[in-house]
């Protein structure tokens, strides 16, 4: 058996593509293996939204060139869209370059590698990459998966690479997501989360022809017996709509927790970042979706030190946490992605100021989401089993608030993928933890 190794970077669609590649290879005679020392063939699967991304990616191939010269190394996934050619320049040991666009054409080309001859393929094409990749087969048996229901984005946020290394929206039919979805559950899944670039942007054909949205998928998913939550992430406030927000409410499957990113606190930087929206549209969206669904988990996305960001505006930001406390956040020092406008924007703040402001920001929202995640002291929670922890008979899962919980089965009653009620009686920040109940 010829062995596969594949570091992946960055966002869950990566993960998602990754684990489509791994199944692919698996039918050309490939096995995955965690040890890129016994490869031989590797792959780095990668991502360039935060900065830097591609100077990791050489160093890490820089690492594998002193182990062994003779594998084969694949450049898929973002970096390699936007680095394309300049990859193979700077790193002659790479053998093919792959954009996340291309990558259901990998199985074919790789018996084609020759460390004479290098394939680039960042092209985006006429073909439907889903249509084309096989029928699922999961390597690696878990209670959840990540289905991919939309690719791209038509936003062009001024910060963002997206719409240039993934394309423009794209959405998937209904019709397969379905087919897709049942043979996920086949295989054991009962948690499925659906990905996007902009997933709420959703708008595939529906099962009668029509145009769907996210919420109208979400109930048909909610009809297959087996799955028992759903998830999506990642949004954007302007395709946020009443009909999502009433499925929040009506279908106990989905999930009480909502990703919507917001970016800035600031009317004036949310205008410069290209955003279409303003602090006052994203406060009443959360006013509804918190009426509609009492105790839902609010998480957005912070960048700190954009262009042209004052003292002020930056003070806008903690006022806005502070008003719709937050049960986590991402946020992250403004990093600028070449190609995009505002890496040529004037007024670039200084790192020291905006390593000042993101410890500030990190903490109030590392405060909130304690606060969070406090109120479940002395609850029970249903959690589903996902992995085992690392000491004893130490159980990991997650709530329907994606909190992620820690017990003891010192019976060994349970197994990964069934669902137990767990009483909690300590929190941390990132983590609770709890005492099983008994005949739950």
């Amino acid at each position: 058996m010829k062995k596969v190794y594949i570091k992946t970077y960055g966002c869950q669609m990566n993960v998602y593509d990754s684990e489509r590649i791994l199944e692919a290879l698996d039918k050309e005679g490939f096995t995955e293996t965690k040890d890129s020392d016994e490869s031989d063939l590797v792959i780095f699967n990668t991502c360039h939204i935060r900065e830097k991304a591609a100077e990791k990616l050489y160093s890490d191939i820089g690492r594998l060139k002193k182990q062994n010269n003779t594998k084969k190394i694949v450049v898929a996934g973002c970096v390699a869209q936007a680095e394309d050619s300049e990859i193979i320049r700077r790193m002659p040991d790479v053998d093919m370059v792959i954009g996340p666009q291309t990558y259901h054409k990998l199985p074919g080309l790789v018996s084609k590698l020759d460390k004479k001859k290098k394939i680039i393929e960042t092209d985006f094409p006429i073909e439907n990459k889903f249509n084309l990749l096989a029928r699922r087969k999961r390597l690696e048996k878990k209670p959840t998966a990540f289905l991919t229901i939309q690719e791209g984005c038509d936003k062009f946020c001024t910060f963002c690479v997206v719409p240039y290394t993934r394309g423009a929206e794209y959405s998937r039919t209904t019709a397969e997501l379905i087919e897709e979805a049942k043979s996920l559950v086949d295989q054991g899944v009962v948690e499925l989360t659906l990905l996007g670039q902009n997933v709420n942007a959703y708008h595939g054909e529906s099962l009668t022809n029509s145009t769907s949205n996210l919420a109208r998928l979400i109930y048909e998913l909610s009809k297959i017996s087996g799955i028992k939550r759903l998830r999506y992430t990642t949004n954007h406030p302007n395709d946020v709509n009443d009909e999502l927000i009433c499925a929040h409410r009506d279908i106990e499957k989905l999930m009480p927790y909502m990703h919507l990113p917001i970016q800035s606190g600031s009317n004036k930087i949310l205008k410069s970042m290209n955003r279409k929206h303003n602090v006052e549209k994203y406060i009443d969206i959360i006013d509804k979706i918190r009426s509609a669904k009492k105790g839902i988990a609010i998480s957005s996305d912070f960048i700190v030190g954009f262009p042209g960001e004052s003292d002020k505006d930056f003070e806008d930001t903690l006022d806005l946490v502070k008003k719709i406390k937050f049960a986590q956040a991402f946020s992250f020092n403004y990093s600028p992605r070449p190609g995009t406008p505002s890496a040529d924007y004037e007024v670039q703040i200084p790192q020291a100021t905006k390593s000042e402001r993101l410890n500030q920001l990190q903490g109030l929202l590392k405060e909130q989401q304690f606060q969070f995640n406090n109120q479940f002291i002395g609850k029970t929670v249903k959690i589903l089993i996902e992995k085992v922890g690392k000491e004893g008979c130490q159980l990991v899962g997650r709530t329907p608030h994606l909190q992620s919980v820690f017990f003891e089965d010192i019976r060994k009653v349970y197994k990964i993928g069934e669902f137990a009620d767990i009483k909690i009686n300590s929190v941390k920040v990132n983590n609770l933890s709890g005492e099983l109940i008994e005949n739950s």
